[in-house]
C-alpha cells in the first residue's frame, strides 16, 4: 500500500514563488513505486486548494499519512504551519513548532548560538520603530562601517542590505519597518568567504550525518542575497574550496547549531569564514529544494539520490 504524502507548497509569505519551485521538486522526484502525493497549494491569502480546488485544512489532512514542507519563510518556517499540524495530529518532516520559531528568530538563534561557543556577530536589536534613530546614532559610534541591516523573521535574505553611515543605517532600519518587520537586527560586517552546510538525521550510520560544506562565490563582492540566490549571481562550489579543519569545524558547526535549536530531520546553518574564525549567520529548518538550492547540491556532492533522500525524510517522520 502506497503512503499518502500531503506536498505543502505556496503560502502567505515573500518566498511564495520560490516555495513553489521547491515543492514541484518533491512533487517530481517522490518515489511512485511507494507515495501517492497530493500537491496541496496554499495561496498569498493563506486558502488551500487540492488539486485545483478550494479546500480547508482539516478536510485536506485527514487524508494524509505525512507532510512534506516546501514552504518558505513565514507560515512555514516560524512555527505557524507546523502547529497546526500538530492541532490535527498529522505527522511531518522537519523542525517541530518550537524550533521553527527559534530558528526563523535570528536574534534567538544568535543567543543559542553565543550559549553554545560559537562565534557570531555582535549586533544591536531594534524593537521598535521609534528606537530607529537612537539605535543608528550608536551604531555610527561603535561598528565599523558598513554594517548589515536584517528583519529579524525573515528568510531568503530579503530584506537584508549592507549599508554604511548614519543616514544610509537610518532608512534602511525604517524601511524594514515600513514593509512589515516586526524588530531588526544590525551586525558587523564580517568579511570572508561564505559557506552553508547541512544536516540530515540518521543517515549512514551516523545519528546526525553532515553534508559537505558549500562555498558560496559571489559576484562583485556582493553578499549572498535574494537575487543571488536565486539566479546566475553567483556560484556554488560543492565540495567548497576550504581546508579539512575548516570544512570539519563547518560541519561540526551545523551539527552544533541542529542541536542547539531543538530541530529534527534535517537543516542548513549559514556561515561566513573568515581569518578570526568561524562566525555563525542563521539556521534554515526548511532549506530550499529547488534546482538552485544549496541541499541538492550537497546531497548529489555524496552520492545521494534526491529522490533517496525524499523518502529518507518520509521514514524520519513516519517513526514520531
Amino acid at each position: 500500500m502506497q503512503t499518502i504524502v500531503g506536498v505543502l507548497r505556496g503560502g502567505p509569505s515573500r518566498e511564495h514563488e520560490i516555495s513553489l519551485k521547491s515543492g514541484a521538486a518533491i512533487l517530481k522526484n517522490l518515489p511512485e513505486s511507494r507515495f501517492a502525493a497530493h500537491d496541496v497549494y496554499i495561496d498569498k491569502s493563506g486558502q488551500w486548494y487540492e488539486r485545483g480546488r478550494p479546500t480547508t485544512p482539516d478536510r485536506t489532512l485527514r487524508q494524509l499519512d505525512v507532510v512534506l514542507i516546501g514552504l518558505h519563510g513565514e507560515y512555514g518556517e516560524d512555527g505557524e504551519i507546523q502547529r497546526l499540524l500538530e492541532r490535527f495530529g498529522v505527522r511531518y518532516a522537519g523542525a517541530d513548532s518550537f524550533g521553527s520559531y527559534l530558528a526563523m528568530h535570528k536574534l534567538m538563534a544568535k543567543m543559542r548560538a553565543k550559549e553554545a561557543g560559537l562565534l557570531t556577530p555582535e549586533f544591536r536589536h531594534v524593537e521598535r520603530a521609534t528606537d530607529s534613530e537612537r539605535v543608528a546614532h550608536d551604531i555610527i559610534r561603535t561598528f565599523h562601517q558598513p554594517v548589515v541591516v536584517k528583519p529579524v523573521g525573515w528568510g531568503s535574505s530579503i530584506g537584508v542590505s549592507i549599508v554604511g553611515g548614519y543616514a544610509p543605517v537610518l532608512t534602511a532600519i525604517e524601511r524594514l519597518f515600513t514593509e512589515g518587520a516586526l524588530s531588526v537586527l544590525i551586525e558587523e560586517h564580517i568579511r570572508g568567504r561564505e559557506a552553508s552546510t547541512g544536516v540530515v538525521e540518521d543517515l549512514r550510520g551516523e545519528p546526525l550525518y553532515a553534508l559537505p560544506p558549500v562555498e558560496i562565490i559571489t559576484s562583485d563582492g556582493d553578499f549572498f542575497s535574494y537575487d543571488a540566490k536565486y539566479s546566475d549571481g553567483s556560484r556554488k562550489a560543492c565540495p567548497g574550496n576550504f581546508s579539512r579543519v575548516t570544512t570539519e569545524d563547518l560541519q561540526r558547526a551545523a551539527k552544533v547549531m541542529h542541536r542547539a535549536l531543538g530541530l529534527r530531520h534535517y537543516s542548513r546553518s549559514d556561515f561566513i569564514v573568515a581569518s578570526r574564525g568561524i562566525y555563525y549567520l542563521e539556521t534554515n529548518t526548511l532549506p530550499g529544494l529547488t534546482t538552485e538550492s544549496l541541499l541538492p547540491k550537497s546531497l548529489a556532492a555524496v552520492g545521494i539520490p534526491f529522490p533517496v533522500f525524499l523518502s529518507h525524510l518520509v521514514n524520519l517522520a513516519l517513526k514520531r
